[in-house]
């Protein structure tokens, strides 16, 4: 085993709810990221709902790579706390000395930790531990076990070498290390910060993991509308229908009319009001899907149960032959029957537009909800408009025109988008003036440490509060993440394909974070891929740009031509960026036939079926 797989589960309504409270699930990504170099970890927050708990839980237990399974919550004494009773059916073996590993070291910190009733144990191949929910407690958990972890993934695993190995260094007879050891290690920066002037030219910004910058920029990004009063408790003010509806086109008629000929009295089309004439067992009305019926009909005979007998000399139907015995509420729906006045519009949150607009247009109504205004910049005095002549020791830009598709794409649109030269005033001019009319600025360019990358100081001129200034990610590495008030900059690299990660990774979760989405469908949905090319590592962690392949329902993934952060046309049948983690002594490479998370590009992200 070269990498462990770590999953993150916060157990909490409250955080469930609002996700940006939940504190201690990335308090525990950024241990994990801390403490082990080839660690990935995902991460999931669900209710205090035991089935929920479980589905999660048997959901990444049932994955081959995932080893280890941290969950935060619900240990306590509150009758919403059922962490352990979610847990204890799934797992094979108990682990009570792990427990008694944790509750010591916790007892030592507060008599409270008494009140904690986590369990540990082993499901499959994965180890599992509860934790408390608190910051602090989850915390004192990690740290209380962290140096066990990796040899308990090897005996989970049964690596007898690693074991045999560990077991001769507690005894004291070192051997060398195998080539497949987890190594835990202090958290070192992978590149070195310094003061970023003329006598120390390292950036002064620290190299922060993606989870970590996935949680500041949730912890900061504020809700630019309310949409627990404005959508999810709203009541239908209409039935739909609102009234009993036709669900075929047919006859309608009594039921108690039997079957038989019958003579066709009227008809009714949808749109037509409700019709009010007497209606004998022996007449019918022909009707139309959807259309009301008459006020004495109850039920509907479709037309492929029917026979026509004659036409008057008008050429419409007169009599009919109905084939089967009428029932009462055949094919009709009741007033109501798919939304009444007492139900909520939207049955549980979902903020995607198509949902949101389709609904309220259903009953009539036009969405309030204020969307997040964005503005699209891109730097560099070298660029060009698209439709420019070219010019000698100049390139054509197509970073604006890249990320308005992509808000387009996604559902968002874009209020303005501006090009600047590198010049710090006319930058600052610009983003201050920007920022007067919209909550986001996505900029491209501007953001490394050239000389002419003015936007970070630029930003702190305009006393913005930088978040993020590095990332340790490839490509990407100088995004920059800033708030002031209620207005947020993202500084995405100039090289394109950069631009084009980084807008999927952090800027769209941002955005939609501030429109209302629920934090897990925040960012791109994540498949498990088998890679089919074989891709040196490098020293971070890298996202590539991948077609997908589907092969007798397996997912497969091939790597889209050179992945130079300047080649654009990488994203040509790109469906997928597969996550390969940072280089290590360890592993060097991403062997063919390895399965690997990859985040979703797009809805048709399947290019080849075999």
């Amino acid at each position: 085993m070269e990498a462990i797989t770590f999953g993150v589960l916060t157990i909490s309504d409250t955080c469930y709810q609002e996700p940006a409270k939940d504190k201690s699930g990335p308090k525990l990504v950024r241990l994990i990221g801390d403490s082990f170099q080839n660690a990935d970890v995902i991460a999931s927050v669900v209710p205090d709902e035991q089935q929920l708990i479980q589905r999660e839980l048997h959901k990444w237990i049932a994955r081959d790579d995932l080893r280890v399974i941290l969950t935060t919550g619900g240990t306590g004494f509150a009758p919403r706390d059922v962490t352990p009773e979610a847990t204890k059916p799934l797992l094979d073996k108990e682990c009570p000395q792990l427990a008694l590993v944790i509750a010591m070291a916790s007892l030592q910190k507060t008599k409270f930790a008494a009140l904690s009733r986590g369990v540990c144990g082993i499901a499959g191949n994965t180890l599992i531990l509860n934790f408390p929910g608190s910051e602090k407690a989850v915390t004192e958990c990690f740290e209380a076990v962290s140096e066990l972890l990796p040899h308990a993934v090897h005996l989970i695993g049964d690596e007898v070498a690693l074991v045999r190995k560990i077991h001769a260094e507690v005894q004291g007879t070192q051997s060398q290390s195998p080539s497949n050891v987890i190594t835990r290690t202090a958290h070192v920066c992978p590149h070195k910060t310094g003061a970023g002037s003329d006598s120390d030219r390292n950036s002064p910004f620290p190299m922060l993991p993606v989870p970590e910058v996935l949680s500041i920029i949730f912890d900061t990004v504020k809700r630019t509308s309310d949409l627990e009063k404005l959508l999810w408790q709203q009541t239908s003010p209409v039935n739909i229908p609102p009234f009993r509806a036709s669900i075929k086109d047919g006859y309608a008629m009594k039921s108690t009319g039997f079957s038989g000929s019958k003579r066709v009295v009227g008809y009714i089309a949808a749109g037509s009001a409700p019709n009010a004439d007497p209606l004998a067992e022996d007449e019918c009305f022909k009707i139309n899907t959807g259309a009301p019926l008459p006020l004495e009909a109850d039920c509907v005979v479709q037309v492929e149960d029917t026979k026509l007998l004659q036409r008057d000399k008008h050429g419409q139907e007169s009599l009919v032959d109905i084939l089967v015995e009428p029932q009462a509420g055949l094919d009709v729906r009741a007033v109501g029957h798919d939304l009444s006045t007492k139900d909520r519009i939207f049955p549980f949150p979902d903020a995607s537009p198509v949902v949101v607009k389709s609904l309220l247009a259903s009953v009539g109504k036009r969405s309030t909800v204020r969307r997040p205004k964005v503005a699209i910049v891109s730097t560099g005095s070298e660029l060009l408009a698209p439709h420019d002549e070219p010019v000698a020791g100049k390139i054509y830009d197509s970073n604006t025109t890249m990320l308005e598709e992509l808000l387009l794409y996604f559902g968002f649109d874009c209020i303005k988008t501006t090009v600047l030269s590198d010049s710090f005033d006319e930058t600052k001019q610009a983003l201050a003036n920007l920022f007067e009319t919209v909550d986001f600025v996505i900029c491209s360019g501007g953001v490394s440490m050239g000389d002419k990358d003015f936007v970070k100081p630029v930003l702190e001129h305009l006393q913005f509060k930088l978040h993020c200034g590095r990332v340790n990610m490839k490509p990407g590495k100088p995004m920059t993440f800033a708030s002031r008030d209620q207005k947020f900059f993202f500084g995405l690299p100039g090289n394109p394909v950069s631009a084009f990660v980084t807008f999927h990774l952090f800027a769209l979760p941002a955005i939609r974070w501030a429109a209302g989405w629920d934090r897990s469908k925040c960012s791109l949905p994540v498949i498990q891929v088998k890679l089919l090319n074989e891709l040196p590592l490098d020293g971070r962690p890298e996202y590539v740009r991948a077609s997908v392949i589907s092969k007798a329902g397996e997912l497969q993934a091939r790597i889209v031509g050179d992945q130079i952060s300047s080649r654009l046309q990488s994203i040509v049948g790109a469906d997928v960026l597969i996550h390969l983690p940072g280089r290590t002594s360890e592993r060097t490479s991403a062997k063919a036939g390895q399965v690997f998370s990859a985040s979703v590009l797009r809805y048709d992200f399947i290019s080849k079926y075999e």
